[in-house]
């Protein structure tokens, strides 16, 4: 177990943001793991868990306290079972994957971060997310101060969101278990219209495991979701803002808003989202109210490819992208009456 004093976090984040860690602890092995954090319990401590960094949004001032950096290895595959360890990368298992024939994750290619954050954020893309094929999830539990292993049922999984997400303070995930599907070297069907379309099929169709997975990997490096230490669209936490979700009578009070802006005729993107419920697109309300691709003048500016994503040209801070931040919120707000919500976790710092 490495231990640094004074360590920049920055480097351990996509944004390439944030100020130090008063302590930094790197973890490979599941007993360091929950060591470091009985440790930092034991002491009253402060703790920041750190995975891949891709969805972490860190003060310029850092963290004072014991930073923990789950970088914990483990790939294991018994049939159409898998476990991965907390610290994998999460795209090289999806390759994995694809490899061994298996079929459940494989439009899930390409998205930065490790396998352990994947039930924290209930990790989604191009018509799959993770809670439909995990099947249980082992974690320290901080409060029994003992291992724990919940069935898919209990981590309460909705739209980006979990019992871990709602309790973080509580639970350590440090292993993932999966069970994917043999479909004779096919995708699942596939559920998102864009790759359907990018593919030339219907919805619901089944396609080759590594043509699905790599038309994924395309969609996703056309809009700078793809990481690339030399394209500054890539430096990012990928979609900052999740898809707002409202009630009918929320929407249809958006509907009025949209048509009072941009035309009777204007019709916002409406997804089914449970009962009484209408899931709309965060980029297309970003993008209708004013804010387009590389929208601003200073070092954190909207991607060039993509509406939704949020990045560091190379010498921002914190500060400069949570300013970007809140203009579109207010912007959005202001517009269409609809409060755009953070994905990114931030540390030491509120929008």
């Amino acid at each position: 177990m490495q231990e640094l004093h004074d360590a920049p976090l920055a480097p351990l984040t996509t944004f390439r943001l944030g100020g130090p860690a008063t302590r930094l602890v790197t973890a490979t092995t599941d007993a360091e793991v929950i060591a470091a954090v009985r440790e930092a319990d034991d002491a009253g401590t402060p703790l920041l868990l750190i995975g891949g960094g891709s969805n972490l949004v860190i003060g310029d001032k850092g963290f004072d306290g014991t930073a923990l950096h789950i970088a914990t290895a483990g790939f294991s595959l018994d049939g159409t079972t898998l476990e991965l360890a907390a610290g994998e990368i999460w795209t090289d298992a999806v390759a994995r994957t694809v490899e061994a024939g298996l079929a459940g994750v494989e439009c899930l290619a390409g998205i930065p971060g490790s396998a352990g954050a994947t039930p924290i954020q209930n990790v989604g893309a191009y018509g799959q997310e993770v809670s439909a094929t995990i099947t249980e999830v082992t974690a320290y539990d901080r409060r029994s101060r003992a291992t724990v292993t919940l069935a898919n049922a209990d981590c309460a999984f909705s739209y980006r969101h979990s019992r871990f997400k709602a309790e973080p303070e509580r639970y350590v995930v440090l292993r993932v278990r999966f069970e994917l599907e043999d479909a004779a070297g096919l995708s699942a069907p596939l559920r998102y219209a864009e790759t359907a379309r990018a593919l030339g099929v219907e919805a619901g169709d089944r396609v080759p495991l590594t043509t699905a997975r790599e038309t994924v990997l395309k969609l996703r490096a056309g809009k700078g979701m793809v990481l690339d230490p030399e394209d500054h669209d890539t430096w990012s936490a990928g979609s900052f803002f999740t898809n707002p979700i409202l009630t009918d009578g929320e929407f249809a009070a958006f509907r009025s808003r949209v048509a009072e802006r941009l035309g009777e005729s204007a019709e916002p993107p409406a997804f089914p989202a449970g009962e009484g419920h209408v899931k709309t697109s965060a980029a297309w309300l970003i993008d209708k109210a004013g804010f387009t691709k590389g929208y601003g003048t200073g070092p954190a500016r909207i991607s060039t490819k993509h509406t939704l994503a949020l990045t560091n040209r190379g010498d921002a801070t914190t500060e400069d992208l949570l300013a970007l931040a809140r203009e579109l919120v207010a912007g959005v707000d202001e517009a269409f009456g609809v409060t755009l919500v953070n994905e990114p976790v931030t540390v030491g710092v509120r929008l």
